[in-house]
């Protein structure tokens, strides 16, 4: 507050019109650094994404792969149940197919 009253009547429209310019300056530089900013932001988020489901992937792979060899162990340990489980499941789908 440097300036009094009367020297703010001095101010020309010249000078009002270089500061709207570094004003308009300003406010694209905002802009573009909010825009980067997004875009960072959301190259993040993706990347975590990504990360995410692909330890989703291993994680279910690894529990099927585990899920298969419980299965064939147990058709390797008790070989007649696991044929009529088999044979149960498939007269079931039978069942529930031929019904549509």
């Amino acid at each position: 507050m440097a300036k009094d009253v009367g020297a703010q009547k001095d101010v020309t429209v010249e000078d009002l019109s270089i500061q709207m310019l570094a004003l308009k300056d300003d406010i694209a530089a905002l802009t573009g650094s909010m825009s980067d900013y997004s875009k960072t932001k959301a190259r993040d988020a993706t990347d975590q994404a990504r990360s995410a489901a692909h330890d989703y992937a291993e994680a279910g792979k690894e529990k099927a792969v585990e899920a298969q060899q419980s299965a064939e162990a147990f058709i390797r340990t008790q070989p007649a149940t696991a044929l009529g489980i088999a044979a149960g499941v498939g007269f079931l789908v039978g069942l529930i197919t031929a019904r549509r």
